[in-house]
């Protein structure tokens, strides 16, 4: 029985650290020819992860530093933004569609 309560904290204890990991990721809906949320601000080191829920082609690009494949019904594109700053991008199929993401300093702890 001690074997199998060890079993169930050391799971635990992974899921935990797996879902604290997943705490930096965050995510940008491309639905109705819109960037859902259409300004998101995050800490740098978070991955942004761009899901197309339109029936038609999309791509995410920003003038500073990222630029999708053509993005078809469920297909997703991924950054990670490791520098604070603000970021505008746009659909180049679409460039009315635009979006802006807000990168923060990540506070780490002092020593």
């Amino acid at each position: 029985m001690k074997v199998v309560q060890s079993l169930a904290c050391a799971a635990l204890i992974v899921f935990g650290a797996a879902t604290a990991a997943r705490a930096e990721d965050a995510h940008v809906s491309i639905d109705n020819f819109t960037f859902n949320p259409p300004q998101l601000t995050v800490k740098a080191g978070t991955k942004v992860t761009f899901a197309n829920h339109d029936d038609i082609p999309h791509t995410v690009v920003s003038a500073q530093n990222f630029k999708s494949k053509v993005l078809d019904t469920d297909q997703e594109f991924a950054f990670t933004f490791t520098a604070p700053g603000t970021y505008k991008y746009f659909c180049s199929l679409h460039p009315h569609m635009t979006g802006t993401i807000v990168v923060e300093a990540s506070s780490s702890p002092t020593q």
